[in-house]
């Protein structure tokens, strides 16, 4: 049969660079093999779920061109069929209703230890069970696997738990007992027709959990493959904290564009192209690494450069440049260099050899040297321009300076503000 691959992501903030490359891993390996993408929202916990974000995330999987076959669908959609193979397990042995206050819980977990409601009989679990259906709460099911394999993913997880009066997007107060995602992932996986599971390395010990479910239930099993997590220098890539930053309004939102999300690096110049050729280039290594961003941008400078146009600007507090002997050589070496377009902007009607009148001088050039598609624009040439102050800041009188497209200039006297205290408009302005 076909390639089937999925992308499950939880509806609980905006995608960041890292949701980026799972979903384009996924979308580039069922287009190679002509296979389908399954899109599915893991919306097992309703306490941190919003419509909005499963909006947003459809969005943003459009503009980053992955295109799904199936979907979205939803885990939730499958509560029912995992209550019916909880009950089995249950049924069947592999797996027991536990009580244990959730310290206790987790101090016989790192001790390796059974708590006592792992020798309940059948009967027993089947009464909790339906308790737990019945919204009791401090009751969970657990998978009987190990009490101390070495694997701690291994050692009875949580497949089912009690979260009383959560209020679910999609379906409100309906259920009580939401599945794990621990339970939810390879039962859905192999319900919707998954065969190829594509995680990330920080998953790798729970492939044995995956697999030990799949067995239990008697389910398809799919192919579970890793690759490593994107994880890139001085950056935060955790939606738990990335949402903290947004709640404390420490940025302006998930599309600041100090955020590592698709949004956000939009906003800061990334394109799409610039993204998938990053994440195409990395493919699906497992090898596990801190990405510099210096490598994102280079990517995206690859793409961007053949198509950007060439143009200059300087800051509002930018100093005035006064040419001395503009009249004298501009308009003469513009003449002799045949400039395309070549207009000598002038006062008065003066003779065509005459420079006098000269007031400024422009032509024609390309918005990018090696693109003539990119467009053309024109230069002016000016007896005053404007440079930026850091620029002049070290500057002093006599200094030898070059300036790209006029050519090297002496700085004949810099006149600083200061010394002009009182008259209007004062500013720096540098002699050359």
């Amino acid at each position: 049969g076909p390639v089937v691959t999925r992308f499950p992501p939880e509806a609980s903030g905006f995608l960041h660079v890292g949701h980026a490359k799972a979903a384009l891993i996924n979308y580039l390996l069922k287009e190679r093999y002509e296979g389908e993408l399954v899109f599915r929202f893991d919306d097992t916990n309703p306490d941190k779920e919003d419509s909005a974000y499963e909006s947003a995330i459809e969005s943003d999987l459009h503009e980053l061109g992955v295109h799904w076959d199936v979907g979205p669908t939803y885990t939730s959609d499958y509560f029912s069929e995992m209550y019916r193979l909880a009950e089995k397990m249950l049924e069947e042995g592999t797996a027991y209703v536990d009580d244990t206050p959730v310290e206790e819980l987790r101090t016989a977990k790192r001790a390796g230890v059974a708590t006592r409601c792992r020798g309940q009989t059948v009967e027993e679990n089947l009464k909790m069970w339906r308790q737990m259906l019945e919204g009791a709460e401090g009751l969970v099911v657990r998978a009987k696997i190990s009490v101390d394999d070495a694997n701690f993913t291994l050692r009875d997880p949580v497949l089912v738990r009690v979260k009383k009066g959560a209020d679910h997007p999609r379906h409100g107060t309906k259920y009580v007992a939401f599945p794990s995602y621990d339970f939810a992932c390879p039962v859905i996986d192999s319900l919707e027709g998954v065969t190829h599971a594509l995680r990330t390395s920080e998953y790798n010990d729970r492939n044995a959990q995956y697999d030990w479910l799949i067995s239990a239930l008697g389910l398809r099993r799919p192919v579970v493959a890793d690759y490593s997590r994107l994880n890139l220098e001085y950056t935060v890539m955790s939606k738990r904290k990335l949402a903290a930053l947004v709640q404390r309004k420490i940025v302006d939102g998930w599309d600041d564009p100090r955020m590592p999300t698709v949004r956000g690096l939009r906003r800061r110049g990334l394109t799409i192209a610039g993204l998938r050729a990053f994440i195409e280039e990395g493919g699906m290594s497992r090898t596990t690494n801190l990405q510099q961003w210096s490598k994102i941008w280079a990517c995206n400078r690859a793409i961007v450069d053949p198509a950007a146009a060439r143009v200059t600007a300087v800051s509002a507090d930018a100093v005035r440049v006064r040419f001395t002997n503009f009249q004298s050589h501009a308009p003469a070496h513009a003449v002799r260099a045949a400039h395309p377009g070549l207009v000598l902007h002038r006062t008065g009607g003066g003779a065509a050899d005459d420079h006098s009148d000269v007031v400024a001088v422009s032509w024609v050039m390309p918005l990018h040297p090696k693109s003539p598609g990119v467009g053309i624009r024109r230069v002016w040439r000016c007896p005053e321009a404007l440079l930026d102050r850091a620029d002049v800041a070290e500057l002093k009188d006599g200094d030898e300076v070059t300036l790209m497209g006029w050519g090297n200039c002496i700085v004949r006297r810099i006149v600083r503000k200061e010394s002009m205290e009182g008259s209007a408009g004062a500013a720096d302005v540098l002699e050359i």
